[in-house]
Order: C-alpha cells, then sequence, then structure tokens
C-alpha cells in the first residue's frame, strides 16, 4: 500500500489535517432522541450533528451526521467516549454500540469497558442516515459487485465497460456534489467535530475492518485528541487502495485450509476426506458452474459466496450444506433477507475511489488479473479486476499518510488467517506507526478479532485491559490458540 510518497506529498497530507482545528465553527451542542426506526437494538439514543461538507469551506453547505449513543449507566465514569465504526466502507454505525454489548454475543462488550465509556456509534457521511449518497444503481449492477471472475482479457475488457457505466452514474447522480468530499480524512473530521459536540477533550475508539483504516487517519490527523486508539483486523496504511482489494486473493488462501480442515472432518458431507480433497472440490464446483449455472449462482457467484462465508467460523456449516446443494444440482439454502444494497454500494465506492489514485490502464489491471489468477487461484483473478475507481475523478486532496508521529495510544489485534484484512495488512500498518503501537495476533481465522465472536481469551484480554487502563503491552504479543 501507499508507504512511498514524497516528502512534498507527506507535507501536503499533514497541511491538510490542520484545517479543521484552525477554521472550523463550533458545533451545535446535541440533543438526545429517538433513533431511526431501523435501528433495533434496545438502550440506544440518538441525535443529529451539522458539518462541514468541505472543511476548506467550513462556513459553507453543511452535512448531517446521526450518531448514537448507549450511555454508560456507571455515574463515575471516567471522562471521555468510545467512539465506534463497524468497517465498510458504506457500512451503517448507529446500531454497532448496540450490537457490540448484546449479551446473546459469544463475547459481548465487556462489562468493565461499558462501565468507563458511553459507546457511541455513527453513520459516516453519505451513509444510511447521514446525507446518504446515491450511484442510482439498478438492482442487478448492486448484485454484479465487484466479484466478477475473468476467465481471460477478453472478461476484463468487458468489466472495464460495466465500472465505467457505475462510475459515470455515481459523477451524474442527484447527490454527486457530494462526490469529491465523502473521503476517510473528512470522516475523520466529522469524528473530531463529533469528540468536540460531545465536550470532550479526548476520544477513545474501537474500529474494525475498515474502520481500522479510519482511526488511524483519525489517529494521524488529530494526535492529541485521541485516547485510547484499538484497531481490530487490519488494513495497511493505504487504507482501501487497489493493493488492499487485491489481498483479497490471499485473504481467501490464507483461511482456506480451516474450512477444509472442518469439511473433511466430515466425509458424510461429501466435499473430501481431506483438506486437499475439499480443496480440490472448489476448483471442480466452480468450474462446473462457470459452465452452467445452478439456480441463478455462476462460479464468480459461488467464489464470492465462499470468501464471504470465511468472515466467521459460525458460517462454515451453512457454507458446507451451500457447497453439497450446488454440487449435487439443488437449491441452496435461502438466505436471509438484507436491505436495499444500493446507498452501501454506492458510499463504498466513494470512500475507495475518492482516498487514493487508482491505475486506469485496462491493460494494467489485465496484467494483474493474469499475475493473481496464478499466484492466489481461488479468488485472485477476481480480486485484482477492473472496477469503478479506474474511472473516478482525481481525488481533492493528496492521501493521509499513517506514520509515527504522536502518543503510544495506538492497539492493533489481529486473527492470523483473516480473508478481508490478512496478516500482512496488520504488520504494515504496525511498521507505519512505529512506537506509536503495539500488535496482538491471535492463532485463529476469521474477520474479527476481539469480542462479538472472536473467542481467544489473550487477544480479548490484551484489548479490553487497554480499554479500561490505557496501558499498551510492552512488546508486540503473540496469543496462541485456543481450544474449541
Amino acid at each position: 500500500m501507499r508507504r512511498t510518497l514524497s516528502v512534498a506529498l507527506a507535507a501536503a497530507a499533514v497541511a491538510v489535517a490542520v484545517v479543521p482545528v484552525s477554521h472550523a465553527a463550533t458545533p451545535e451542542a446535541l440533543r438526545w432522541g429517538p433513533c431511526p426506526a431501523d435501528v433495533t437494538s434496545p438502550g440506544l439514543r440518538c441525535s443529529t450533528l451539522r458539518v462541514p461538507l468541505d472543511y476548506r469551506h467550513p462556513g459553507g453547505r453543511q452535512i448531517e451526521i446521526v450518531l448514537s449513543r448507549l450511555a454508560s449507566e456507571n455515574p463515575a465514569r471516567r471522562r471521555g467516549v468510545l467512539l465506534t465504526n463497524p468497517g465498510g466502507p458504506g457500512a451503517s454505525g448507529l446500531d454497532y454500540p448496540g450490537i457490540l454489548a448484546n449479551p446473546a454475543l459469544p463475547e459481548p462488550l465487556p462489562q468493565s469497558v461499558r462501565d468507563q465509556y458511553d459507546v457511541i456509534g455513527f453513520d459516516p457521511r453519505g451513509v444510511g442516515h447521514s446525507t446518504p449518497v446515491t450511484c442510482d444503481l439498478t438492482p442487478e449492477q448492486t448484485a454484479r459487485g465487484n466479484v466478477r471472475y475473468p476467465e481471460d482479457a477478453a472478461d476484463v475488457v468487458e468489466q472495464a465497460g460495466f465500472a465505467q457505466t457505475v462510475a459515470r452514474q455515481c459523477a451524474t447522480s442527484e447527490t454527486a456534489w457530494m462526490l469529491p468530499h465523502t473521503t476517510t480524512a473528512n470522516t475523520a473530521r466529522d469524528m473530531d467535530r463529533i469528540r468536540e459536540a460531545l465536550g470532550e477533550p479526548k476520544l477513545s475508539y474501537l474500529g474494525a475492518s475498515y474502520g481500522t483504516y479510519l482511526g488511524a487517519v483519525y489517529a494521524t490527523m488529530f494526535p492529541r485528541r485521541g485516547d485510547r486508539i484499538v484497531l481490530d483486523s487490519n488494513l495497511g496504511p493505504g487504507g482501501y487502495d487497489i493493493t488492499a482489494m487485491r489481498r483479497f486473493g490471499r485473504g481467501l488462501e490464507d483461511r482456506f485450509p480451516d474450512f477444509a480442515e472442518f469439511a473433511a472432518a466430515d466425509p458424510g458431507l461429501g466435499l473430501g476426506s481431506t483438506p486437499e480433497q475439499v480443496r480440490a472440490k472448489f476448483f471442480e464446483l466452480a468450474a462446473k458452474l462457470d459452465k452452467a449455472p445452478v439456480h441463478g449462482i455462476d462460479g464468480s457467484a459461488f467464489r464470492g459466496m465462499t470468501f464471504e462465508k470465511l468472515y466467521a467460523d459460525l458460517s462454515m456449516p451453512n457454507l458446507a450444506a451451500i457447497w453439497r446443494a450446488l454440487d449435487t444440482g439443488q437449491p441452496p439454502p435461502p438466505e436471509p433477507p438484507r436491505g436495499d444494497p444500493g446507498n452501501p454500494f454506492a458510499s463504498r465506492l466513494h470512500v475507495i475511489c475518492g482516498d487514493s489514485r487508482w491505475p486506469t490502464s485496462i491493460q494494467s489491471y489485465q496484467r494483474d488479473v493474469a499475475v493473481d489468477r496464478v499466484r492466489y487461484p481461488m479468488l485472485g483473478a477476481a480480486a485484482a479486476n477492473i472496477g469503478p475507481c479506474a474511472f473516478w475523478p482525481k481525488p481533492v486532496e493528496p492521501q493521509v499518510r499513517i506514520g509515527d508521529r504522536g502518543p503510544s495510544n495506538v492497539l492493533l489485534v489481529q486473527n492470523l488467517r483473516d480473508p478481508g484484512t490478512p496478516l500482512v495488512g496488520a504488520r504494515d500498518l504496525r511498521r507505519a506507526f512505529g512506537d506509536r503501537a503495539r500488535l496482538v495476533t491471535a492463532d485463529q481465522g476469521g474477520h474479527g478479532a476481539y469480542g462479538l465472536l472472536a473467542r481467544n481469551t489473550c487477544a480479548n484480554d490484551a484489548v479490553t485491559g487497554f480499554l479500561t487502563t490505557g496501558e499498551l503491552p510492552r512488546r508486540d504479543l503473540a496469543c496462541a490458540a485456543e481450544p474449541g
């Protein structure tokens, strides 16, 4: 990811970072009330904050950021709040404090953390209830997404036509005025406005997946405003750039052995009696579905579905059932209904395309596809395929360079076998932060190393200890696998 910026570019990024500090007006006080109807977690209250669309012109057009609060019931809570982000980009964060604290989860947010903080969620700019963006996407466009597996160079050209159409729709939609300003850097500035509106001198932060990059950008732009920063399942210091996208191929290769072992342990599934046979079954099914889709599922969808289901161990039985159904020509188990993906997809594109420069040459993607088809044969060609970012307008400001200037208050936590944000990204981010950070690794698979579904006691205790005491581990910590 981006680690070789010139000195001039790095200086420009720092200059950009101080704009909101010196020019932004003090935000209005927050008024808490009922949350939107689609926010279902109990105990949450919501509010709306107006922030500048363009922080270079803080007195100009304003947009709305909707946030939620799960208040601590401890009257002696420490001064500060725990701001959260579940990832994405494009994911709503309003329900996230309630999800984190849900007692039905295997590992809910510990009461010791709840006692210390009001837990704050928010929809980032462009997402959900926070002045949402649109690209006027059709159901067919959102269903296709970015997981098409190209068989040859001609398929990349065909995908380029699709990608260019989507980029044009985003640039001409009714919310095109937000396109240059829906970026991670501006969301970090919004976070600091949230801190101000809450009346807090500092904020603590818990971010997962893309939320790690958002937290890293905040910690870089506002190094003295962060208190205790926890980044779970880490992107590298370039965020969701082309390197991160291509790393999905590596992530599936890292993670798949866990599923192969699971499936081979039950020969009755018919997917193979050894991990090697299960891996061979993957390629057999993908090839068969490429030639003749089953119940609307082709080879690309099969690869993407397998990748997605390996985010959590709990999804492995369902994934095995899907494979078995497709192998025998039966309809796969029904999936739970999802909301309209139009805004999540559109806002995701706004951020990843607006944060960094992407290659514009179709030939460069053809070369990447050819390389990654060999290097990461399960998903690499799809992860390297061309997307709308190749046809996006040039970003309006330099990308923030993550560096080591600031206090030592950042804890990275990472599974060894994460399909979505592979370990290599966490190690890159750790190096970028230098002595500001420590890295805790957990010998487990899946996306998400702290709480919720993650059961590694060593990693969970390290994060909880940091959030409650503020003390980082003295050195990077490697947590061994735990039974079960």
